[in-house]
């Protein structure tokens, strides 16, 4: 097929280099923004001179440990945890009268008359916020009365739970 050796020599050159470029186009396509000649400090500045994804790309190379959470945006999450458990227990053994024995009485109340507020501002990436929070309220009662009697038992072996829970503040978040 090929009359010389220059020729095949020069074939093979050709496929070589083709393939080294296929290779090789992914790493060189961000080139420029390795010898970037201006260093951006921020999203705006970027965009006057270049496209949205030219100047992502930049920030994620060049300022992708600037943040604690791995690159941009911020990222919050708080809250309020109230909890309250009551365990009763109650045993009367008698022979004769146990009128007003062995009754269980159980109070809980649970306010919260705070704020639970997050506010937060971009990093000037694009990269957005993120942001988790809430309240949370809970109460539990578990109440047990035996009573064993020879006699009256009147106002004996009762279980009384009282519980309320109250949240008069506000959960807001803000981003920008």
């Amino acid at each position: 097929m090929f009359k010389s050796n220059i020729t095949k020599t020069t074939a093979v050159l050709v496929v070589a280099v083709f393939v080294t470029t296929l290779i090789m186009s992914p790493a060189l396509s961000t080139v420029d923004i390795a010898f970037a000649k201006q260093k951006y400090k921020n999203w705006s500045d970027c965009r006057e001179d270049h496209s949205k994804n030219w100047c992502k790309k930049y920030f994620k190379k060049h300022h992708h440990n600037d943040n604690k959470n791995g690159g941009g945006g911020n990222k919050a999450s708080q809250g309020i945890g109230q909890s309250q458990s009551s365990n009763q227990n109650s045993q009367v053994v008698s022979g004769g009268n146990t009128v007003g024995s062995g009754n269980n009485f159980n109070f809980q109340n649970q306010k919260n008359t705070g704020n639970n507020a997050l506010a937060q501002n971009g990093d000037g990436n694009g990269d957005g916020n993120s942001a988790s929070q809430g309240i949370g309220q809970s109460q539990s009662s578990s109440q047990n009365s035996q009573v064993v009697s020879g006699g009256d038992t009147e106002n004996s072996g009762n279980n009384f739970s009282f519980q309320n829970q109250e949240n008069k503040g506000n959960n807001a978040a803000a981003q920008q």
